[in-house]
């Protein structure tokens, strides 16, 4: 019995007749222009808004706790705008990543008219997606939570509540680089505030409320002094008590190491992913390359944009892609 490869199982035929186009309804009407993409996805949904959360938390305790009360005014600002820039970068490119068509298939449209304008040669085949009727291209993958055929699928991320594909993997790049970044830049801030905090003012102030055993230190303490008031100050590492700060620092350092291991661990594979121009779902299912072999350095402007500038790190800069193949449907 001859073996049939593996990306053949698919619905591929090179005649109209047998993709059975009169299955298919006709495709919706193209959206109007500027139709925001939003994937209802419950799920989705709920980790786009625990990211949020997780970082405005991030946000109230560095600034809060840490840098306003500090009397190191060169200190709080400077790092300050270093880590509200980069979480405005951060959710930012969360946005992007999640609001933009990741490379959508038109559904549908695996209809007579749409395959005879392929004039499709001797020898060359399409693919179809029996589940949104697609004609699909080249390097095209489904997605059961976006429902849609996706152009240089990568993954579906829950947490961007989007697919990763052709046309929002650079935000989705930089979201895990940037809140990599500034989880890294709040656990360092952490550990000098814990460092300062525990020589200076919380020494102190255990001190201070500490009970006094020593029954001799207790009788040279007149009267008078007793009633006098503890003047002990802990502004200057917090505006909380000194076991509140510690536990929302705590959190925070959980938050941040967490965070930066798994958004490192993705911003990683997603480089490498582009530089060898393979997908997370192609290197999966070890499918055959069919596509033309480039360097690492087209590959990564063939995702950030046409040339080298200050836009790749920016997710309000839309990636020059170039045109789209008019042959990407044909093998």
């Amino acid at each position: 019995m001859m073996l049939i490869p593996a990306h053949h199982f698919r619905d591929i035929e090179r005649k109209p007749e047998y993709l059975q186009p009169e299955k298919c309804v006709p495709p919706p009407h193209p959206s109007p222009v500027g139709t925001m993409w939003f994937i209802r996805d419950g799920c989705g949904i709920a980790c786009a808004v625990v990211t949020w959360f997780l970082v405005l938390y991030a946000e109230f305790v560095v600034l809060f706790v840490m840098l306003i009360p500090s009397r190191d005014y060169v200190y709080s600002i400077i790092n300050g705008i270093m880590f509200n820039l980069l979480a405005f970068l951060a959710l930012a490119s969360h946005c992007r990543a999640m609001l933009t068509d990741p490379g959508a298939v038109p559904k549908g449209n695996a209809t007579k008219e749409f395959i005879e304008s392929l004039q499709l040669k001797p020898g060359q085949v399409v693919y179809k997606c029996p589940k949104c009727c697609s004609i699909k291209p080249d390097r095209a993958h489904h997605c059961s939570v976006c429902k849609r055929c996706i152009r240089k699928m990568d993954h579906h991320c829950p947490w961007v509540n989007n697919c990763v594909g052709e046309n929002n993997q650079k935000y989705f790049v930089l979201f895990t680089m940037y809140i990599a970044l500034i989880s890294l830049h709040a656990l360092i801030m952490v550990g000098f505030h814990f460092l300062h905090c525990f020589e200076e003012d919380w020494t102190n102030l255990l001190q201070a409320y500490g009970p006094i055993r020593e029954e001799t230190a207790e009788a040279r303490i007149s009267l008078h002094e007793k009633k006098q008031p503890l003047k002990v100050s802990s502004t200057e590492c917090s505006s909380f008590s000194p076991p509140t700060t510690v536990i929302l620092l705590i959190l925070l350092c959980f938050e941040g190491l967490l965070f930066l291991i798994f958004t490192s661990v993705m911003f990683g594979t997603q480089v490498h992913s582009i530089c060898t121009d393979e997908t997370g779902i192609e290197q999966l299912k070890k499918e055959e390359r069919r596509w033309a072999k480039k360097t690492k350095w087209m590959n990564m402007k063939a995702v950030f944009g046409h040339p080298f500038s200050l836009g790749w790190a920016s997710p309000f800069a839309t990636p020059d892609q170039g045109k789209a193949d008019p042959y990407q449907y044909v093998v």
